[in-house]
């Protein structure tokens, strides 16, 4: 009988997109807490991705790249593994098309414009380029984590951000295909959905009244911190999790249940 190969946290090459600020910049900080070597990418924020390596050390690596742009991710991954000697082994898709989440702001049915959700899919797009520019690697070494950064408003849409949750299900839906695929080669796909983190660039706009009703809403009567949603991506990558794809774990608090 074959056994799926593993590999320890501390043995992985991460390249972790959007890394700069707020979530990815946790997810990045945990990886590299269990010894991981991890590629910051950014689009923008050139000082806080370079800030971050700094403050992490010489296992972290920042490199610029607009995910959106498939050659860009195919110039990242090469110099990443050039600079680390191996292939990337798992990549974590969190890069996200500029978004506020501001419920009174929102676009409703009657005003939601296609551009704006085209936007969005923005985020599905880097998924793709970027699933595509680090799978050469992950196939020969016969080992790949995979993990989508998804959000509970597909189960739970309480507030309708219409453009923002059709391309987060657009990607559960590649969460699933991708993992059938790509399950031969000993790749693992799985999406982590969070609910609104306190605190991101993201959902500075929210209100404090909006993060109280989402805690006295949870059975752990808080919201989730960027550090604990990170968690779950170290879970997904670790050999604990080596006979788990296509699965996508919520991340909230209990306040959504499947």
């Amino acid at each position: 009988m074959s056994t799926s190969k593993v590999l320890p946290l501390d043995a992985q090459l991460v390249l972790v997109t959007g890394a700069s600020r707020g979530l990815g910049s946790a997810i990045a900080r945990a990886f590299y807490g269990q010894g991981a070597r991890v590629v910051i990418n950014y689009f923008r924020s050139q000082e806080a991705a370079h800030a971050l390596a700094a403050e992490l050390g010489d296992r972290a690596l920042a490199l610029p790249a607009d995910v959106r742009d498939a050659q860009a991710v195919k110039d990242l991954v090469a110099a990443a593994q050039a600079h680390f000697g191996g292939p990337i082994t798992t990549l974590v898709n969190n890069a996200l098309p500029e978004f506020s989440f501001d419920g009174d702001a929102r676009a409703h049915a009657d005003a939601i414009s296609w551009s704006a959700i085209a936007q969005q899919m923005g985020g599905v797009q880097s998924a793709v380029h970027s699933i595509q520019a680090v799978l050469a690697g992950m196939t020969e070494l016969g080992f790949g984590r995979i993990i989508n950064v998804g959000t509970n408003l597909v189960q739970n849409p309480v507030v309708p951000y219409h453009d923002y949750t059709a391309a987060k299900a657009a990607l559960l839906a590649l969460t699933r295909t991708f993992a059938q695929d790509l399950g031969p080669k000993g790749i693992t796909v799985n999406m982590m959905s969070g609910g609104l983190l306190r605190t991101t660039d993201a959902s500075a706009a929210t209100p404090d009244e909006v993060f109280d009703l989402i805690a006295a809403n949870t059975p752990l009567q808080r919201v989730t911190t960027p550090a604990e949603f990170a968690d779950t991506a170290l879970y997904f990558a670790s050999p604990w999790a080596r006979a788990v794809t296509g699965q996508n774990l919520i991340v909230d608090g209990g306040l959504v249940k499947k």
